[in-house]
């Protein structure tokens, strides 16, 4: 007697997405808000460790880099059983932290990496020191697809206060000029009832992209938590404006949903869980 076969379910993976970052023992922003914000986008999420915070929502306690042996290790570990589909490089607190990044995303080939050049804590604290930003400038700018800095972020690079719609424009371009491929300047820290960023591409024309300001005090790892669903939006296939734009709408709800819940005395977190997608699937290679 025959019987019917049924031919075997064809092998899938899932949307990878990777985050080189610090880890914020607070759990709101760096690799803690990475990791939630690829799972509520329908990302599998990994890490690589940059270095550990003593941070809540009051501010940064301590910083202790983890030697870079280990950082490439976990790069390696990670990319070479699992592999990326997107890259998220968040705080890098030395040069040789930074020149480790680089030498992985060559010997790697990495690709859709988005820089978030975090250099400042939203309380103050120096997250890099200043010999590690030219070196980010010169290794990480031109191997990104995409670098997010917030508006201190962007003057500290550029050398120069940034008050005005104009003055982030002029700032995107200088960065473009450094060597940037993409540059999404955020004016969140901007004063008005209105929040705009300005993406520049190079060789295009810059975009504004408005939204009306969310009254919140929670607005910890709001920047570590846009880079990431950009990153992740990038890992399921968008191209460049269409996963910005995503983000910024993913980070808005997230603002609303968070706004009135109190964690900690400070700065609290968003609410990254606020509309969880199922996780992306594509088939094996």
């Amino acid at each position: 007697m025959n019987h019917p076969t049924t031919a075997p379910a064809r092998r899938q993976r899932y949307a990878r997405v990777l985050s080189i970052a610090g880890s914020d023992s607070g759990g709101g922003a760096g690799i803690q808000a990475d990791l939630k914000t690829f799972a509520a986008l329908g990302c599998y999420g990994m890490s690589a460790i940059t270095a550990l915070t003593a941070q809540n929502t009051l501010g940064v306690r301590a910083i202790h880099s983890v030697p870079v042996e280990m950082l490439r290790a976990q790069i390696d570990a990670v990319i070479e059983d699992i592999g990326a589909d997107a890259v998220k490089v968040g705080m890098l607190h030395s040069s040789e932290t930074v020149i480790t990044v680089a030498q992985a995303i060559d010997r790697h080939a990495l690709a859709r990496v988005v820089l978030d050049p975090v250099m400042v804590a939203t309380s103050g604290a120096r997250l890099i020191d200043q010999q590690a930003v030219a070196v980010l400038v010169r290794e990480l700018f031109p191997r990104a697809a995409l670098v997010t800095p917030n508006l201190d972020e962007a003057a500290l690079l550029v050398g120069r206060a940034l008050a005005s719609e104009d003055d982030m424009r002029e700032a995107a371009q200088a960065l473009i000029g450094m060597g940037a491929r993409a540059v999404l300047v955020k004016g969140g820290h901007l004063a008005g009832a209105g929040v705009c960023d300005v993406l520049q591409v190079a060789g295009q024309p810059a975009q504004l992209l408005r939204s009306a300001r969310i009254a919140t005090d929670n607005t910890h790892g709001t920047g570590c938590t846009l880079s990431s669903a950009i990153a992740a939006r990038l890992a399921i296939g968008d191209e460049l404006m269409q996963a910005v734009q995503a983000a910024r709408e993913y980070v808005r709800g997230a603002l609303e949903a968070g706004a009135a819940v109190r964690t900690g005395a400070g700065s609290g977190p968003l609410d990254h869980g606020w509309n969880p997608q199922p996780t992306r699937r594509f088939p094996l290679e």
